[in-house]
């Protein structure tokens, strides 16, 4: 695809998000935000009993970079195990934005909402290997 399809993409997930908003009671929650442009994202999760994402959604504002990137990942984390959510990387994320050319600021845009994912997906495994979660 070309830049400018890449650029049409992001706009379109950014005017049309998939998946934002929040679920009333999540087994899975995190938020944070980029002070140097103003992000925020939270990112919340719930599983399926056999450790399957059943339902994911994203809430925040920002940019249309860190806002497009947080509504994809939202759906390339739908029906995966909770432990694949732990391998899923920049690249793979960079990628579904179509690589755009990114200075650092806008890298960090880009990869926000992957952090918030995995200190969620990290805080609840932690929380279930040492039982605090159950």
């Amino acid at each position: 695809m070309s830049d400018e399809m890449y650029r049409e993409v992001i706009l379109d997930y950014y005017q049309n998000p998939r998946n934002k908003g929040t679920i009333g009671n999540p087994e899975i929650s995190a938020m944070d935000y980029n002070p140097l442009c103003g992000d925020k994202i939270t990112f919340q999760i719930n599983l399926e009993a056999d450790g399957k994402v059943a339902e994911a959604k994203f809430d925040g504002e920002g940019c249309a970079i860190s806002q497009a990137s947080a509504s994809m990942l939202t759906e390339m984390v739908m029906g995966k195990d909770i432990n694949d959510l732990r391998k899923i990387s920049r690249t793979e994320i960079l990628e579904s934005l179509g690589n755009p050319e990114l200075g650092p600021v806008r890298i960090k845009c880009a990869l926000l909402s992957l952090k918030v994912m995995k200190v969620g997906v990290y805080t609840h495994l932690g929380e279930r290997i040492d039982g605090s979660g159950e």
